[in-house]
């Protein structure tokens, strides 16, 4: 019922909004990523920095019941629409430009195996009608989203994403980083990331009974502790970015721990930061099934896969290609105990790195966000 008085909502509002009139300068960016690698918030960041001749307006959260009037206008009188999640335009001569928010690991749309037919067909004539282009990076991305979401061949332009412009140019230093969440100042020092999927969606209350009570890596030999003891004695720092319905369940989100710190929107927004500023100044991540780690593979760093719970993420929703633990490019593990290892063993995943970068990133240019600009001046 919620789906369809918002579908309801949606279209009045529309209705509302054809009456602006389009405006040739202005540029409305709806993002629905957040700030954790959001393609939207850092082209409209560039957009108002490098070409300040557009009227950008950033709306976000998206999509949201709750915009006012004003803001409705704005997406009305736009000339061009940049989408992270559906695309979406009010008038036939706008232009949807579609950014999607990752390179799909995990199946979607039709390929899930949590979703029905007939959401799916309705989400796959909405890409159709309304997504005039689709930013790219590689074949194999256009591959898997259009096994996902049926979208045709034509729409697709090989770009790039704004968000690998923030990830090899970080805005803030190590230094910087170092100490803003740790209070720490050693540049010698190492800083890793964890960033899991949305665990959530696996329906597994023993997963998320572990999170509740502090055993935010979910594994069965988790000890804070220890964890932070090990990290203290290789002079290394980890942070913590959960995603935001699992901090929400989270009880320690303010750790004691002089090594490990958790990250959450909050200070994001305070700083005007995208979490993709901060990525480039870390040393390794940690993740399980998150397609972070595609993105991570530019900085050619280290990555360990965390796979305790895969049999039953495989189950709940599936991947799109396989097996998980032959194609990674990086060390998988299921206990604490092997994650440490694997943190202080020697890295020889380079070779495999670079070539599912290569697999994944064809474009690999100097400026995916002037990229972006390009298509849509010149095409339009």
């Amino acid at each position: 019922m919620k789906n369809i008085l918002f579908r309801l909502y949606l279209n009045l509002m529309r209705i509302g909004a054809k009456l602006t009139r389009i405006k040739a300068d202005k540029v409305v960016i709806l993002n629905g990523a957040g700030r954790s690698g959001s393609n939207g918030y850092l082209f409209a960041k560039y957009l108002r920095q490098h070409h300040p001749e557009y009227d950008v307006a950033l709306v976000e959260p998206w999509p949201s019941s709750h915009l006012p009037l004003k803001t409705w206008r704005q997406i009305g009188a736009a000339k061009y629409i940049f989408t992270t999640h559906q695309p979406f335009k009010i008038h036939h001569k706008q232009i949807s430009i579609q950014f999607w928010h990752g390179i799909p690991l995990k199946r979607m749309g039709i390929m899930a195996n949590n979703t029905d037919y007939k959401t799916d067909a309705r989400n796959a004539r909405l890409w159709r009608r309304n997504a005039d282009m689709v930013c790219s990076s590689s074949d194999f991305y256009e591959t898997l989203m259009s096994a996902c979401t049926g979208i045709e061949t034509s729409k697709y332009r090989q770009v790039g994403f704004p968000r690998l412009d923030a990830l090899t140019r970080p805005a803030v230093t190590k230094k910087e980083l170092l100490r803003q969440l740790f209070g720490q100042d050693d540049v010698q020092a190492q800083i890793g990331i964890f960033m899991p999927t949305f665990r959530y969606e696996m329906a597994d209350k023993e997963i998320m009974n572990c999170i509740k009570d502090g055993n935010f890596l979910a594994l069965p030999d988790f000890d804070a502790e220890k964890l932070n003891a090990s990290l203290k004695a290789k002079n290394q720092f980890l942070i913590v970015k959960l995603h935001p319905y699992e901090m929400r369940l989270f009880k320690k989100q303010h750790s004691h721990f002089s090594n490990i710190s958790f990250l959450n929107n909050d200070f994001l927004y305070e700083h005007d930061y995208d979490l993709y500023e901060l990525l480039g100044s870390t040393d390794f991540l940690i993740t399980d099934f998150s397609s972070i780690y595609f993105d991570y593979l530019n900085l050619n760093k280290p990555i360990i896969f965390i796979t305790a719970y895969l049999e039953q993420y495989e189950k709940t929703r599936g991947l799109l290609f396989g097996p998980f633990k032959e194609v990674v490019p990086g060390k998988c593990v299921n206990t604490q105990t092997q994650l440490l290892e694997a943190v202080a063993a020697p890295d020889h995943y380079q070779a495999k790195r670079q070539y599912w970068r290569n697999l994944t990133n064809e474009v690999q240019s100097a400026s995916y966000c002037e990229q972006v600009f390009t298509l849509m001046t010149k095409k339009y």
